[in-house]
């Protein structure tokens, strides 16, 4: 590759600094002329899925600017909606939690609700309806145990309801929502989260309101653990390693990235996958080393990760972020339409 092309399309990891980090074209997408193409837009583009479950997926977005993988990622943490708790109406609560913080806790409890299913509540409506709220009761106490073990010191033995979890919330239907929904496919993703601990004479009786919002009002409301990217690691080998600097290079970079060979009776370093290395710069340290190696990375493949909450597949919320910003774009060009 020459030094222009490189320029363009790679950033380049030395020693002492990072090079090719400023670029302000899409790299690839040019032609022959030097104006950007749409059609070599359409060719470079790709997204490769490399690991898919219920909760967390990755892939790769190829052949796009760093602005629009940056524009998925805040977009799935802070306008892809989802439901939360966001009223607490407190009854009892005669634990050592108080209130406040006991509603901050319930709010951040996950559910399973699809926020596409609901609208949003309207701004001055205290009570909700059956088309943008979902309600839940939480009502426990603590007692003892009659029938616990007289040498028994563990509180789940001796006592009743030691332990609030959110097993403990039983969804109550609005409406139609007992013909719409299940009590599985609304409640919290997990029935083994801890809300609280409580003693003989703690009680909790408690009203929530779970409602439709999104992350850039609460945090709460994102539909993700997290999402990010990162660009894809290049290492390229600029002579041939062997014996013990080649074990000592393979040290040098993330687990299975670099391997070792038999070549004529001697251990050869070769480039296995480097996918999941960290880009540390380690290689650097030896000096024997240190001209053996060329760490680079490509500008325009981005390795993206997004990690669900649970109430909606990864894939799902990526194309939800990817309506959003389709509709932000329309809207943006309706309005430049209109100043035209």
């Amino acid at each position: 590759m020459d030094a222009i092309n490189e320029g363009k399309s790679r950033i380049v990891l030395t020693e002492y600094s990072v090079l090719n980090t400023s670029s302000s074209d899409y790299p690839g997408t040019y032609g022959p002329g030097g104006y950007w193409s749409h059609e070599n837009f359409k060719k470079k583009l790709k997204i490769n899925v490399v690991k898919h479950n219920a909760t967390e997926m990755e892939f790769d977005i190829i052949g796009v600017h760093e602005a629009i993988a940056n524009a998925f990622r805040r977009l799935l943490l802070s306008e892809v909606p989802s439901m939360a708790i966001e009223k607490v109406f407190v009854y009892n609560n005669t634990s050592i939690i108080q209130d406040e913080v006991l509603a901050h806790r319930l709010g951040l409890i996950p559910l399973k609700a699809d926020a596409r299913r609901f609208e949003y509540r309207q701004k001055d409506d205290e009570d909700g309806t059956e088309q943008d709220t979902l309600e839940f009761e939480l009502k426990i106490k603590c007692t003892k145990n009659p029938n616990a073990p007289k040498d028994s010191k563990n509180p789940d033995d001796i006592y009743k309801n030691a332990n609030v979890y959110t097993k403990h919330m039983r969804w109550l239907p609005r409406g139609d929502q007992g013909s719409m929904f299940k009590a599985g496919d609304v409640g919290p993703v997990h029935g083994d989260i801890l809300v609280a601990k409580m003693r003989p004479g703690h009680e909790l009786d408690l009203k929530l309101h779970a409602v439709k919002g999104v992350g850039k009002d609460h945090a709460k409301f994102s539909p993700v653990c997290t999402a990010y990217y990162r660009l894809l690691p290049e290492i390229t080998l600029t002579r041939e390693v062997s014996g013990e600097q080649a074990e000592r290079l393979q040290t040098c970079f993330s687990p299975g990235v670099i391997g070792l060979e038999e070549r004529n009776g001697r251990k050869v370093a070769k480039v296995i996958n480097a996918r999941y290395d960290t880009c540390s710069r380690n290689v650097f340290r030896y000096d024997d080393l240190k001209d053996s190696a060329k760490l680079t990375r490509v500008k325009d493949h981005f390795i993206f990760t997004i990690e669900s909450v649970g109430a909606i597949p990864p894939d799902v919320l990526f194309v939800e972020a990817v309506k959003i910003l389709k509709n932000k774009c329309r809207t943006f060009l309706e309005e430049l339409n209109k100043n035209i």
